[in-house]
């Protein structure tokens, strides 16, 4: 895929990148298939096993030599971003497991191409091990002989040679994107730009409240985003989604005034009273002595989560992006919200 860009003049601080980046895609490495499990298993622990921090402390997996002429040449071939042709030899939840001379690579599910985007355990173990046995043309993406670590991509390896580079070095803070989601996991999203991915933090999905990215995106999904911060070094990209809107909390007090009667949904309920969304990325505190007229045991026997309502704006900060709500309207408010 071919990326596209444009310039935005807006520009955020750029933020701190989140280091469970490689984490995510090296996840669920427990369960080993493979030609011959037992050789495989030390390095399916060591490429996406123990970087999730999914292993049992006490299993016991013996080490696996190497050769530290392999570790130089496929060095010089990740330096000179060549592509290299490798079968797989075996799987694990997290992806398939390949080959090459002593060293034994990684390929993470979400770096193949047409994988069934799918949530059925049962058609991802199937669509990894029909794989076992074919060769594949892959990217290094990751390497590093110190931690044993050898990731590569097949999806990298559709982009021509210097491409991923030539994205890192062109695209600068404030840049817009265009890509396909490859990736959900709990605290963000990854979009292929052509060749490499970016990151777009859960945070930076909505002004709103996310629970999983998944309630905002799918799996191949095009999207368009903001670029946050580049880290060249890394290869890394930080994206958001929520920069191509504005943050709606700027102007809350120039679209809102207090005394005026808004629609919502109940967000939360806690034991100090609960948080109404009256629009996204906008959500409202009805205090406990807001909710209603005498006395109840609990927030909870007033309003439930996904409740919609009807509030009075008590209060409006917009730089301490806060809101205040009732709910005890006066028989005047009564008669106003049901015209």
């Amino acid at each position: 895929m071919t990326s596209e860009y444009q310039r935005h003049d807006y520009k955020p601080p750029q933020p701190k990148l989140d280091e469970g980046y490689w984490a995510a895609l090296l996840r669920e490495g427990e369960n080993v298939h493979s030609q011959n499990a037992g050789s495989i298993a030390h390095d399916t622990a060591q490429n996406g096993h123990h970087d999730t921090q999914h292993a049992h402390d006490d299993e016991h997996i013996p080490h696996h030599e190497t050769d530290i002429e392999d570790w130089t040449a496929i060095q010089h071939i990740t330096d000179n971003d060549e592509l290299i042709t490798l079968q797989v030899v075996g799987y694990n939840r997290g992806g398939l497991l390949v080959e090459w001379r002593t060293l034994r690579g990684f390929v993470p599910a979400s770096q193949l191409m047409r994988f069934p985007a799918t949530g059925s355990s049962t058609l991802r173990r199937k669509a990894l091990l029909d794989r076992v046995g074919q060769s594949l043309t892959l990217r290094v993406i990751e390497l590093s002989m110190d931690n044993n670590r050898l990731i590569l991509s097949e999806r990298a390896a559709q982009a021509e040679p210097g491409e991923r580079d030539a994205i890192l070095q062109r695209l600068d803070t404030g840049d817009i994107v265009h890509g396909i989601v490859t990736n959900l996991c709990d605290f963000g999203a990854f979009v292929d730009l052509g060749g490499l991915e970016g990151l777009i933090h859960i945070s930076e999905l909505s002004w709103g409240r996310v629970a999983h990215p998944s309630q905002v995106l799918a799996r191949g999904e095009d999207v368009e985003a903001y670029v946050l911060g580049v880290d060249e070094g890394a290869g890394r990209i930080a994206l958001s989604i929520k920069r191509m809107r504005p943050d709606p909390w700027q102007t809350v007090g120039e679209r809102y005034e207090i005394g005026q009667i808004v629609e919502g949904v109940v967000t939360n309920v806690v034991d100090f009273g609960a948080f109404a969304c009256i629009e996204e990325g906008l959500e409202g505190l009805i205090h406990v002595s807001e909710l209603a007229e005498g006395h109840f045991l609990h927030p909870r026997n007033v309003v439930v989560e996904g409740q919609q309502i009807q509030a009075r704006i008590l209060t409006i900060n917009g730089p301490a992006r806060r809101l205040g709500l009732s709910l005890r309207l006066t028989e005047d408010d009564d008669d106003l919200a049901t015209h």
